[in-house]
């Protein structure tokens, strides 16, 4: 049953919009729905293949935090894509925030983030660096208020948690899980 967007008013705008939609049914029905848009993101998993480790950062999230989430999430490096290619903007995100310089990225996909009330997309990618790729510190752009910390992880122990159901953020679960499958062998202790 084809059902049309019929309506779409915007009742707030800042940096996220929300609208609200009117659809229509084949059966001469309507509903409204919310539709909560801010753009289109990209994520990076960086990892060291010799080392069997990735790099991957923390940081407040307000919105885990008033859901009784962690007061920090442990995530891929990601961020908007804002007027580059998604594969810019996950290069110069994984620069940003965890200090890693990487030049080949894998693509996996960009899949909906939260299709029921989001239309964000987020582009995801693996990538291979190595020790000689760490050329900063990361934490973010100053300004920005990001309060990163960037952390490097054993495969192995990534893993262990994956399993434990401490991997909180969708996209870097997606990310880990699609590593996992391309290459085990770095998930071994």
């Amino acid at each position: 049953m084809p059902v049309e967007l019929r309506k779409l008013e915007t009742v707030y705008q800042g940096y996220s919009t929300l609208m609200v939609a009117t659809l229509s049914t084949a059966d001469g029905g309507t509903f409204r729905r919310e539709i909560e848009h801010h753009g289109r993101a990209a994520a990076v998993l960086p990892y060291d293949a010799g080392r069997r480790c990735v790099l991957m950062v923390n940081l407040p999230r307000a919105p885990v935090i008033w859901a009784g989430g962690p007061p920090e999430l442990l995530e891929a490096p990601a961020g908007m894509v804002d007027n580059e290619d998604p594969e810019d903007t996950a290069i110069r995100e994984a620069l940003e925030e965890a200090g890693v310089r990487l030049s080949r990225l894998e693509p996996l996909g960009s899949p909906f983030a939260s299709p029921g009330v989001s239309s964000e997309k987020i582009d995801l990618f693996l990538a291979e660096y190595s020790a000689a790729d760490r050329v900063a510190a990361g934490g973010g752009v100053d300004g920005e208020n990001e309060h990163i910390t960037v952390e490097e992880i054993p495969l192995a122990q990534l893993w262990a948690w994956v399993e434990q159901r401490r991997i909180e953020d969708l996209k870097t679960l997606a990310l880990v899980l699609a590593l996992k499958v391309r290459r085990p062998e770095l998930f071994l202790p």
